[in-house]
C-alpha cells in the first residue's frame, strides 16, 4: 500500500512522521512524509530548535506529490499532532484531492490533544478543531481515552462507558475507532488495555503496563492499526498485531534505560508481530 503520512518530524528521536514511516516501510509499504515542523526534538524535552512549517509551505510539498499525478495511488492518508491550526485545512483539502482520485482511499486521524495525566497539551484552538471539522471527516480515529472523551463530551471509565463514547464517535463520522491506553477501574492490576470498534463489533485486547513515558508510541500505534486494518479488514486481527509489536517496541525501549523509542531496534517486532495477547470480543 502507499500511505501520505502529514505528520510533525524531528532529527533526534522518534515522533510524528520520525516515528511512524520506518514500522510501515518494515511492513513493506510506500510512504511519502509531509513534514508540518522539523523540530531538533520532541517538545517533552521542555526546550527544542527548528521550524513550524507554514500551512503554505505544507500545502506546496503535497500539491507536488499531485503533480506526479499520485493521488490515485494512494491508499491512506495519516495525520497527527497539528502544531498550527492552520494545518487541518491543508490536511482536509489533502484527503478531498486524494479521495476525489481514489473513493477506496482511507483517512486516519490520531486525534492529539493530551492524556489523562498530563492533560490538554496542544493549542486552545486544536481540540474543537479536531472536534468539529477533522474528525468528522476521518474513517479510522485513534484517541487514547481522555482524547475520546474531549471529542464525544462524554466520561469513558468502565467499559460499559468506553463502549458507549466509541459509539458517539462514530456517529460523528469516523467508521472505525481505536482506543489507546484504555484504563478500566476493574481491570487487573498492572495491567493496561486497547479497544478497537468499527460496524463488525468491539474487542480489547490487555497488555501488562509498562512504566515508561513513551513519546511517539501512539504515532507508531496508529500507522501500523491502519496498516493492518487495510490489509486484513479486521478489527480485531489489526488489534492484535498491532498491540504486539508496539508492546516489544515499549519492552525494548525500557529494557535500553533510553528515554526515545528504539524503533529501529524494534524492527523485527513490526515486520513478524508474534502472537502473545489474547484479543476478546466485547460487542
Amino acid at each position: 500500500m502507499k500511505f501520505l503520512s502529514i505528520q510533525s518530524s524531528v532529527a533526534y528521536g522518534h515522533v510524528g512522521n520520525s516515528a511512524a514511516v520506518f514500522p510501515l516501510q518494515r511492513l513493506g509499504h510506500e510512504v511519502w512524509p509531509v513534514n508540518t515542523v522539523h523540530f531538533s526534538n520532541h517538545t517533552g524535552y521542555g526546550a527544542w530548535r527548528g521550524p513550524m512549517l507554514p500551512a503554505d509551505d505544507v500545502r506546496e510539498v503535497i500539491t507536488g506529490i499531485g503533480e506526479r499525478d499520485e493521488f490515485a495511488n494512494i491508499d491512506a492518508v495519516l495525520s497527527g499532532y497539528q502544531g498550527g491550526s492552520d494545518i487541518a485545512d491543508v490536511i482536509l483539502e489533502a484527503v478531498d484531492k486524494v479521495k476525489a482520485e481514489n473513493p477506496s482511499a482511507t483517512y486516519t486521524c490520531d486525534p492529539v490533544m493530551g492524556n489523562a495525566k498530563s492533560g490538554c497539551f496542544v493549542s486552545d484552538l486544536i481540540p474543537p478543531l479536531l472536534r468539529d471539522r477533522v474528525v468528522p471527516k476521518a474513517d479510522i480515529i485513534t484517541p487514547n481515552q481522555f482524547e475520546l472523551g474531549y471529542l464525544t463530551d462524554t466520561q469513558p471509565t468502565d467499559l460499559d462507558s468506553t463502549l458507549a463514547s466509541v459509539d458517539a464517535a462514530m456517529q460523528m463520522g469516523p467508521k472505525t475507532v481505536l482506543v489507546t491506553s484504555v484504563e478500566r477501574p476493574d481491570r487487573p492490576e498492572g495491567t493496561i488495555e486497547m479497544l478497537a470498534a468499527d460496524e463488525t463489533g468491539a474487542w480489547i485486547i490487555q497488555t501488562p503496563f509498562l512504566p515508561l513515558k513513551a513519546n511517539g508510541s501512539g504515532d507508531v500505534t496508529a500507522a501500523l492499526f491502519t496498516a493492518h486494518y487495510r490489509s486484513t479488514g479486521s478489527a480485531a486481527e489489526a488489534l492484535k498485531n498491532t498491540t504486539s509489536s508496539v508492546f516489544d517496541l515499549l519492552q525494548l525501549t525500557l529494557d535500553s534505560g533510553e528515554r526515545e523509542l528504539q524503533l529501529i531496534a524494534a524492527q523485527d517486532a513490526y515486520a513478524n508481530p508474534r502472537d502473545q495477547f489474547e484479543v476478546t470480543r466485547v460487542r
